[in-house]
């Protein structure tokens, strides 16, 4: 094989295969190598991150192409052969053997995407469910030994351990990345076919803050309390903002003159026709947000999402309030105590973006719990 690169067409390539190793001239003049994929009538396209230099003048230069062209080559048979022997209704041999807890690993490293938090919960709960029920598979688990049998308990480990949507949040990432899986050939057929992870919509799993509970951690200070998750998480008790939705909030977003917060919801974005969500602002809340700057800006300034909820439960410790609070607590905390102050559910739909009404039926239901049991909380008296 020679040490420098080809000059070839972009469309010739290097095989007349299924799998065809294609050169893509850079603007640095360096030569990007990626896969041309042609599987069941669709074709796709996978970049190696590998280069070659075209300019290559020392032995070292020369030998470093040449062994960039060699591992590219060893990855496109790698693909060819994966494909062939999906064609033919076998997993490749190198399927066989790849450790499925390194495959999610490598997905993870490359995700981009919002729910990337959601991803790595997914695989440590899948490997801390390894090590739990099948400690003979822990941090090496082969694609043949994932069986609908073991994903089945996985999926009840995580409802006994997961309230609410958790678990099914969780479970649909791992699917994802199972997907993924079969996509790249480790699986003849999904093995997360016809499992469900059930969970009860109509029902609000979280710990609500009252009233009181807000004005209790409120006006609890001390000494080191980062001041930029102070103002975020009171702005989510008097908005309803996710989390996922404060941190990208920009100065941008607030129209001063008109007094309203209007942004587009993350979670929904491209998915939903009410994605986009109106919140007017009143006194107190532009004082929070602060005055806008020259330059626009991030309204609130925040640290990781591991730093923010352990800094919130510090928080609330301090405060005194025995609970179990996270940032979505917060969210769950508005939308009760609005209801609760009188609010009709179609208005704390539209301030939530909720789409419909199903989602915002279970802030009822936790309203009605909580009379109940204001009025249990009055003494027993006899006639």
């Amino acid at each position: 094989m020679s040490t420098q690169p080809r000059k070839t067409n972009p469309r010739k390539g290097t095989k007349k295969n299924n799998v065809v190793l294609r050169e893509k001239a850079l603007s640095n003049g360096n030569i990007s190598l990626y896969l041309d994929i042609y599987r069941d009538g669709v074709r796709t396209y996978e970049f190696l991150k590998l280069y070659v230099s075209v300019k290559a003048r020392t032995i070292i230069e020369r030998e470093k192409n040449r062994e960039t062209l060699e591992l590219a080559e060893k990855i496109r048979t790698q693909r060819e052969s994966e494909l062939n022997h999906l064609a033919f209704g076998q997993l490749a041999p190198n399927a066989k053997k790849l450790n499925l807890i390194d495959f999610f690993e490598a997905y993870y490293d490359k995700y981009t995407k919002k729910d990337i938090r959601m991803i790595r919960g997914a695989i440590d709960r899948f490997n801390d469910f390894l090590k739990e029920d099948y400690p003979q598979f822990k941090g090496n688990v082969k694609p043949d030994q994932l069986t609908k049998e073991m994903i089945t308990h996985f999926v009840q480990y995580l409802e006994s351990r997961s309230k609410g949507e958790g678990a099914r949040g969780y479970f649909q990432r791992f699917k994802k990345m199972i997907a993924n899986a079969e996509e790249k050939g480790l699986f003849l057929k999904n093995p997360c076919k016809g499992i469900v992870c059930k969970v009860d919509d109509s029902a609000l799993t979280k710990d609500i803050l009252s009233v009181e509970e807000m004005q209790k951690i409120i006006s609890t200070r001390y000494l080191g309390q980062n001041p930029e998750i102070r103002r975020a998480f009171i702005f989510t008790l008097y908005t309803g903002i996710r989390f996922c939705d404060i941190v990208s909030l920009k100065y941008s977003d607030v129209d001063y003159s008109n007094m309203i917060l209007k942004f587009n919801q993350a979670k929904t974005q491209g998915k939903s026709a009410n994605s986009w969500v109106m919140i007017p602002l009143n006194e107190n809340l532009i004082s929070l947000i602060g005055e806008k700057p020259e330059k626009d800006d991030l309204i609130f300034k925040l640290p990781s999402h591991t730093m923010c909820l352990k800094a919130l439960r510090r928080w609330v410790a301090r405060a005194g309030v025995d609970k179990h609070i996270t940032w979505h607590c917060g969210r769950h905390s508005f939308a009760v105590n609005i209801l609760n102050n009188g609010a009709n559910i179609k208005t704390v739909a539209s301030l939530l973006g909720h789409s419909g009404l199903k989602h915002t039926e279970k802030y009822t239901r936790a309203v009605d719990s909580l009379k109940e049991q204001a009025i249990n909380s009055l003494p027993i008296f006899e006639i």
